[in-house]
């Protein structure tokens, strides 16, 4: 099992390029179900959960070619309609194969789902609006098993709360289903949005594209001209960077990049002192001489991700006074904070409110990565942290970031990847 020894270091300077959306990819891919010829997927990351959804299409019968940033799927000769639990297990997103397939196939069945643990994640939203466009379900044996013998039917969808995945599932599930199919209270995220619009410029008509009411109107079966597509920036990689540029104190630039998807995130890193030189595709920041403290609230797209939490988290134990940040999507989400105290972190916990107590000394020392973003963000502390930090379990890490020891050590962390 591998490991990062990572030692502080006084400060970062250089340029890094971010990789493409490992949560837009996911879905993307998963639309290539719908496809009836070959689509070729540029600016793809090499991580962990993108293999793992690859090896998934190629058990189902599709030809995948998988080279440097880049995969052509060819699922005309799929022929598998069941996602078994060996591949399911590890990644929760495998559950996005469930629309395209049912709608395609008229028949499935889809594994539970794992994936990080972070807190509870239901499907019943997917599952409902499945019904809904009258799909049979049934959970046998740790499967959905899923049945539309007629195909499925478009009709008004309601979420009573914003899904991501649902509604991903839901408007592949749409694109080929008989009508139209209204999503009310759909996520708005910029991965969302580009899986809209890769479906629309290949012949789709949706609106809505963007806001949180999308009708999609369904070709009655008829598999889709999918036309070659770029994967759009990760947003959370990229703020990841920033916060490692904004903990050291050190002027960073990244390339590749879409400063609109990080509104949220470049507001938060400027009320912290921070401020950017910002163009259509680079974001340089100009690091605070003293990091002023921040109040964080987690919600939904275009508000504070959850997925950039425990990134601020880390940076909050180097500002001077205390921070207040409020996880509202996930219940799970602060086990990070017992290997950040570890290190000398000064937070306390009360329900889903963590109060950040800086600036504190950290010390380097062996931490354990509970999940894909708390990872990153014991990487965050470990730059800055007195002595050598051993950071385990980064198998969790690997699931979402494209060779991230190596891009920090491009600008000059002191970073290795090593063996157990």
């Amino acid at each position: 099992m591998d490991y990062l020894k990572t030692q502080s270091v006084t400060s970062l300077n250089g340029t890094i390029n971010i990789s493409g959306a490992k949560n837009a990819s996911l879905p993307l891919i998963a639309m290539t179900i719908l496809s009836q010829r070959e689509v070729k997927i540029s600016n793809l990351p090499d991580v962990v959960d993108i293999r793992t959804l690859l090896k998934l299409l190629t058990n189902l019968g599709a030809e995948v070619h998988f080279e440097d940033k880049f995969v052509v799927v060819n699922t005309k000769v799929l022929h598998e309609t069941k996602a078994t639990y060996d591949i399911v297990k590890t990644m929760r997103a495998s559950i996005l194969v469930l629309g395209p397939i049912l709608a395609r196939f008229g028949h499935c069945e889809v594994s539970l789902p794992g994936g990080c643990a972070i807190g509870q994640r239901p499907i019943d939203l997917h599952l409902k609006a499945l019904e809904q466009m009258g799909a049979k379900i049934e959970i046998r044996a740790g499967y959905i098993e899923a049945t539309a013998p007629d195909g499925l039917k478009g009709c008004n969808i309601i979420f009573d709360k914003i899904t991501v995945t649902g509604t991903a599932n839901i408007i592949m599930a749409a694109a080929l289903a008989k009508g139209s199919t209204t999503i009310t209270n759909a996520a708005r995220e910029p991965e969302v949005v580009q899986l809209c619009e890769v479906l629309q410029e290949s012949g789709v008509s949706i609106e809505g594209i963007g806001t949180a009411i999308l009708t999609i109107e369904g070709t009655d079966g008829q598999l889709i001209d999918i036309k070659d597509f770029s994967i759009i920036p990760d947003r959370i990689e990229a703020g990841t960077y920033l916060c490692a540029g904004a903990i050291t104190k050190s002027e960073i630039t990244l390339t590749n990049v879409e400063p609109k998807h990080l509104g949220a995130v470049l507001s938060k890193l400027e009320e912290m002192g921070n401020s950017f030189t910002i163009t259509d595709e680079t974001i340089t920041i100009h690091p605070a001489e003293k990091i002023k403290p921040v109040k964080i609230v987690t919600q939904e797209y275009p508000a504070f991700p959850t997925d950039m939490q425990a990134q601020f988290l880390a940076l909050a134990t180097q500002a001077d006074g205390v921070s207040i940040i409020e996880e509202k999507l996930f219940e799970n989400r602060f086990m990070h904070v017992s290997e950040l105290q570890r290190m000398g972190a000064d937070i306390t916990l009360n329900g889903h409110t963590a109060t950040v107590n800086g600036k504190t000394d950290l010390s380097g020392t062996d931490v354990m990565a509970t999940d894909l973003r708390a990872s990153s963000a014991l990487v965050l502390a470990a730059l800055v942290a007195e002595g050598e930090t051993n950071i385990h379990r980064i198998y969790h890490l690997d699931r979402g970031y494209d060779s991230l020891e190596k891009k920090l050590e491009g600008v000059g962390a002191k970073i290795e990847r090593l063996k157990e």
